[in-house]
């Protein structure tokens, strides 16, 4: 057995071309050291790597989540917060709402009931007094991640869209295209518009009217009727629909369009007529290049 060891040995250093023994011990122990420095270094500089790599990559993540949130904000999703009583009960002074500002880039419009956040069309908050928030807020706020205290911008539900008639009499309710509106939302102890009876009159294109939930604590369209704007709202100045109420956690809640505007006959005839010419007018250009056809097909017959 011992021969048989040794002369393994001997063969192999034959084969290697090296002179038995020493060689291999040689071999052996600057393998074993080598071996063992190289694994200190690759920990410690994996290591290193590591630690760069994260500190590098810190701002990186950082930049991303605020362009992502400024994204989020522009496009999206925005948060206001309610500063007066004039939407109550629907709404509290202090609570903060998200702001849907993604359907109005593909062409969507206010619809009858929805609340939503508008820029002061002019004038409808002059004297008011502007909070002078500090750098962090406004910070914030340019992002998204807290309401902007400097825009002036108002809350308020719409009550009628462009080619709707409406009015509201002393002592009676609003009406929609002659439609009278059922408001539970109404701050309870008011009326719909005994303090500013209004109309009737119809709602301009590219407009809309809008007025309080808190009806005798709102300065609404109806206190707006002698500005420029006639007290309507151009529609390029709606930010969006608010749709969520997110904080306080406590008033949690969304915010639907309220049964009494989908209630039959509320659409106005204009619209309705629109709405039926659309399919005609859609049939009439897809048989126009059939009849064309048809035209030339008898045409060259006759002249046959």
């Amino acid at each position: 057995m011992a021969v048989g060891a040794r002369s393994g040995h001997e063969e192999s250093d034959e084969r290697s071309g090296r002179p038995p023994g020493a060689t291999s011990a040689v071999t052996e122990d600057s393998a074993h050291t080598t071996g063992g420095d190289d694994d200190s270094s690759e920990g410690s500089g994996t290591g290193q790597k590591k630690q760069r790599s994260f500190w590098k990559e810190l701002p990186l993540l950082i930049g991303i989540a605020l362009l992502l949130a400024l994204l989020i904000k522009t496009f999206l999703v925005q948060a206001f917060s309610i500063p007066s009583d004039s939407m109550q009960n629907t709404l509290q002074r202090g609570d903060r709402v998200l702001v849907d500002k993604l359907t109005p880039w593909f062409g969507s419009e206010p619809e009858r009931g929805e609340v939503v956040v508008f820029h002061d069309p002019g004038g409808w908050l002059e004297g008011e007094p502007t909070p002078d928030p500090n750098a962090l807020q406004k910070f914030l706020s340019f992002i998204g991640l807290m309401p902007s205290a400097e825009e002036k911008d108002l809350i308020k539900r719409t009550i009628a869209v462009a080619g709707d008639t409406v009015e509201c009499k002393k002592g009676g309710p609003v009406k929609v295209n002659g439609k009278a509106l059922d408001e539970p939302y109404i701050y309870p102890g008011n009326t719909p518009c005994d303090d500013q009876p209004f109309g009737p009159f119809k709602v301009p294109e590219d407009r809309i009217w809008v007025m309080g939930d808190h009806r005798q604590n709102s300065q609404d369209s109806r206190y707006h009727m002698e500005d420029k704007n006639g007290g309507f709202v151009p529609v390029d100045k709606v930010v969006g629909r608010a749709v969520v109420v997110a904080w306080p956690v406590n008033r949690w809640s969304t915010l639907p369009v309220p049964a009494t505007f989908d209630q039959p006959g509320i659409n106005n005839t204009a619209a309705a007529s629109a709405a039926t010419a659309a399919p005609a007018a859609m049939g009439l250009v897809g048989a126009l290049p059939i009849v064309l056809w048809r035209r030339r097909l008898t045409g060259g017959r006759t002249a046959g």
